[in-house]
């Protein structure tokens, strides 16, 4: 874990990363001018940290007295859910998957298109068990959910819209400014974004609902956790806000760190302690994007046909029928996830559990949800 105290910082900036971590120097920009701002008291960022529209992605930040709905940004409740379903690993394939789930791109209900994934970096994904880090004993007691003979589910997905309509109102009122906690105007600010954490969390389970009934299959939730949020926190005895943009808490039980649909998802016990406290008790949320969305098709597409990223280098199978989407959300454009994990478990913040590979990834059908 690096620690880092630029010139005119008024927080204490830690970044978790080792020898093999890349970083681009504007995320580092961005995660030094969070730290000026008015009443910070710390900022950390994880290994998948890369740059935001003004402020880093993969990174958490405490404050005293007043918090920031725009370091929360415009996707209140962005998260993830991890299912353990009853299909029969040997029997069902990515293209059988696919093909009988058909499209869930369309809302089960209005407003902001529940039911759905959305675009961007939300998906869907069937995974299957590739590495148990744990003993036999050790899985029945950590993890006795876990069926190894059986695939998975991890869904990511956010408050669809919601939270944007939350963000515009905030900033047309106030710009990027901080509200003060206790507030008439925090404490609608929080009322709303509790409202879309709760929505998000809901659409994360009807999306699973809809794809376990397309495929007639049952499937039990055993975590659910956002990554872009808000709430009250102490840290190192200090009360305060503490804001999550891309950043999973680590306090909260396990945590699914995924990788692109080309990559492994890893599920992780974290380590609460000194340093986890020293990360704002934050873990990465994934992989972390190594090329901006706007450069992927000119990286990719002179090489790499659109009917090649349909399958990945793992044999799994990719649904999207985005031609943009599919090169922006290319596995070349992420990092590797093994290198986050690494500095994860370099730092002390975590405990591998178990290794899982992908075998349909659900992004668009081409339908009307993103």
């Amino acid at each position: 874990m690096g620690n880092y105290s630029p010139n005119n910082t008024n927080a204490a900036m830690h970044v978790i990363a080792n020898a093999a971590t890349w970083m681009e120097g504007s995320a580092i920009e961005q995660l030094q001018r969070t730290a000026q701002l008015p009443h910070m008291i710390a900022v950390a960022g994880m290994p998948d940290l890369h740059p935001g529209r003004g402020y880093p992605v993969g990174a958490a930040f405490f404050s005293r007295d007043c918090f920031y709905p725009a370091l929360v940004g415009n996707d209140v409740g962005c998260g993830m859910a991890f299912y353990q379903t009853d299909l029969p690993r040997q029997k069902w394939s990515g293209k059988k998957l696919a093909d009988k789930l058909g499209s869930i791109d369309e809302p089960l209900k209005q407003p902001y298109n529940f039911g759905t994934i959305g675009g961007g970096n939300h998906f869907a994904e069937v995974q299957l068990l590739e590495t148990l880090y744990l003993s036999t004993t050790q899985a029945h007691e950590q993890v006795p959910w876990l069926q190894p003979k059986a695939l998975q589910l991890l869904v990511h997905s956010g408050s669809r819209g919601w939270g944007e309509v939350i963000l515009r109102s905030h900033v047309d009122t106030f710009g990027h400014a901080g509200l003060v906690a206790g507030s008439e105007a925090a404490d609608a600010y929080v009322r709303e974004h509790d409202a879309a954490l709760e929505f998000a969390r809901r659409n994360r389970a009807a999306i699973a609902q809809r794809m376990l009934d397309k495929w007639r299959a049952a499937g039990e939730q055993v975590l659910d956790i956002h990554h872009n949020f808000v709430a009250p926190a102490t840290v190192k005895g200090e009360s305060g806000w503490l804001h999550r943009k891309g950043a999973t808490p680590s306090d909260q039980g396990l945590v699914m760190i995924p990788g692109s649909r080309g990559d492994y998802s890893y599920l992780v016990r974290p380590i609460l302690g000194d340093a986890s406290a020293t990360a704002l008790y934050s873990l990465a949320h994934g992989a972390g994007r190594k090329w901006m969305r706007s450069d992927c098709v000119g990286k990719l597409g002179n090489r790499v046909r659109f009917e090649d990223l349909l399958k990945t280098p793992m044999g799994s199978t990719v649904v999207c029928k985005d031609k943009a989407l599919i090169y922006e959300e290319a596995p070349q454009a992420y990092k590797k996830v093994d290198s986050v994990v690494a500095a994860l478990e370099e730092a002390g913040l975590i405990e591998k559990i178990a290794r899982f590979q992908p075998v349909m990834t659900y992004k668009t059908s081409g339908g009307c949800g993103c």
